[in-house]
């Protein structure tokens, strides 16, 4: 029985797909045949999610010869090492270039597999089956998958697209409050990087969310899809303002190294760095403070962190983000804030206000 209640389109020519967004959407079996096109399928999982999920994800997919390997869970397991095993089991069980991955999990699971995908045998399908809010609403959108390196995150991978993205909203009731709030992170990035009026909403539902409220959510991850989709189906490789999408993860990036893959989630890192950017916009002059009082009071109001940790100084963290995807020629770009919905990517400001500004926390 089809239980779809959204569809967005992810507009790239011949390699456009959908996303699926509904609850009960793991027993679809036609939402996964019609996207498979041979016999094999692996479905790459964690053993947080595994216990919960992997059974009806392989009964949807009883007529394929479906195999399984479940991974460490962890942003810290999130390492060239773990990803190996991926191509342990594609290998042992002799998977063909036909064969295709089914990524089930958040997104550290959905980074790993995606890359598995784009590498082995020189690339293979691939599907999303996201069950984190931050994996659904972002890291399963948009074809960037990797792995982190000790010096840097996310620095070794590459841009695969999957054929498909099912989310089911059931599966966010398994999440625990922390992990959910990560995800309303990214949410609130949506809202200030181009879309005004949704920030507004957010401010007025945010009590919803975090309630798991069926219909906010779903509108919430509607939402954030349909902006995402805008942005990569304009720029999918990222040379332009695909970056406007990583508002607040150069500073996030950076706290999540600094204190170890782990630590802090990537939503509780990338909030603080959404808030951090927020000040240095305001010190620059391009932002006025009543819009970075908003968009501290949504980022508190989110159960989430406004500041960067205090045993994180000033010097490392300008250290660590000098190792970032937006560094061009040597020097640091950043998403900046010209006011709610209206962000731009930069390196005309002074470095020296920046450290001044990371020291005032």
């Amino acid at each position: 029985m089809q239980r779809i209640t959204k569809t967005v389109e992810v507009d790239l020519g011949d390699r456009s797909y959908p996303i699926h967004i509904g609850a009960g959407l793991l027993d679809d079996p036609e939402l996964y045949t019609r996207h498979i096109c041979g016999r094999q399928v692996l479905v790459v999982s964690n053993e947080v999610v595994a216990p919960l999920y992997l059974e009806r994800v392989t009964t949807a997919l009883s007529g394929f010869q479906c195999e399984a390997v479940v991974l460490p869970d962890g942003e810290k397991f999130k390492t060239l090492e773990v990803w190996q095993g991926v191509f342990d089991a594609l290998l042992r069980h002799r998977f063909s270039r036909q064969c295709t991955i089914v990524a089930l999990g958040g997104g550290v699971v959905g980074d790993m597999a995606g890359f598995a995908a784009a590498s082995y045998q020189r690339g293979i399908n691939f599907i999303q089956v996201p069950t984190t809010l931050l994996a659904q609403v972002d890291s399963s959108v948009g074809g960037k998958t990797g792995v982190n390196h000790p010096l840097g995150k996310n620095m070794i991978g590459a841009f695969h697209q999957p054929l498909c993205v099912i989310a089911d909203t059931e599966t966010l009731n398994t999440l625990d409050d922390r992990q959910l709030s990560a995800g309303v992170a990214e949410v609130i990035k949506y809202g200030l990087i181009n879309d005004p009026e949704f920030f507004a909403w957010l401010e007025d539902n945010i009590s919803l969310l975090l309630a798991r409220d069926p219909e906010a959510l779903a509108f919430a991850i509607e939402r954030s899809c349909i902006d995402k989709a805008n942005v990569v189906a304009a720029d999918e490789l990222e040379v332009g303002q695909r970056a406007l999408l990583n508002l607040g993860h150069t500073f996030g990036h950076a706290i999540e190294t600094g204190m170890g893959y782990g630590e802090w989630l990537h939503g509780e890192a990338v909030a603080a760095g959404i808030c951090m950017a927020a000040r240095f916009s305001v010190v620059q002059g391009w932002m006025n403070s009543k819009d970075e009082r908003r968009i501290i009071d949504l980022v508190d109001r989110s159960q989430l962190p406004t500041k960067p940790p205090g045993a994180l100084q000033a010097e490392k963290i300008m250290e660590l983000m000098a190792v970032d995807k937006k560094v061009l020629d040597g020097r640091l770009r950043l998403v900046l804030l010209q006011g709610i919905g209206k962000s731009v990517v930069t390196d005309r400001f002074d470095l020296g206000q920046l450290r001044n500004t990371l020291n005032s926390y």
